[in-house]
């Protein structure tokens, strides 16, 4: 009789297959080829709603409308860049929220005339915007507006600037045409051979409607 060995040995490798899944090889491919599957999916879905899409229509290139020689001209010597505006603005604002202002009787009697108040040009410097800067006269142009009778009318007002940041609030006046920035001639001509005084005119009442007047009628 032979004995047998009670020394563990080696155990012979088995040869029954893995009963829990695949090896873990093969279960990282098909999951690779699983995602690869649903992004190709994902794919042909975005290009499919890309094709269903409306094609936007081109844009259109706005070319600025140039400007007549003569408005050019006019326009010599101010300035109407966003630097300049964007300066002139906050200065300006700094002056009105500082009290450092003057309201000049010019703009008081405008203001009297032409049915706006002192508020009005007061509401204008704060909710305006500086238009136009005129950097020989010291002075800049205020575009905004103010309120009549529930309309809403443009107001101008012109001020003058100077170096202590004091302002002098020089006249006011309702445009003919509120997107005009005015000249410097223009300005220079209204400031200069404008009455101080504004004068007002009460028209007489017109006789009512199916009433002679006093003239006799032509034959």
């Amino acid at each position: 009789m032979t004995k047998q060995s009670s020394k563990p040995g080696k155990a012979a490798p088995s040869t029954r297959p893995h009963r829990n899944g695949p090896p873990s090889g093969i279960g990282d491919a098909v999951q690779t080829g699983t995602d690869l599957l649903a992004l190709r999916a994902q794919l042909a879905r975005a290009e499919k709603a890309a094709r269903r899409a409306p094609t936007p229509p081109p844009a259109r290139v706005s070319r600025p409308t140039p400007v007549p020689p003569q408005r050019e001209a006019e326009l010599a010597g101010v300035l109407t860049d966003d630097f300049s505006l964007h300066r002139a603005h906050a200065k300006l604002r700094d002056a009105v929220y500082d009290g450092r202002y003057t309201l000049c009787p010019h703009a008081v009697g405008h203001a009297r005339a032409e049915g706006f108040l002192e508020h009005d040009i007061m509401n204008v410097l704060l909710s305006g915007r500086v238009r136009a800067v005129y950097p020989d006269d010291h002075r800049w142009l205020v575009c905004g507006r103010f309120e009549a009778c529930g309309v809403a009318l443009p107001l101008h007002v012109v001020v003058q600037h100077y170096r202590d940041g004091h302002i002098d609030i020089v006249t006011a006046f309702v445009p003919k045409q509120p997107h005009h920035v005015i000249s410097r001639a223009r300005l220079a001509v209204m400031l200069r051979y404008d009455e101080g005084q504004i004068r007002t005119h009460t028209s007489a009442p017109a006789p009512r409607a199916g009433h002679r007047g006093r003239g006799r009628w032509k034959k």
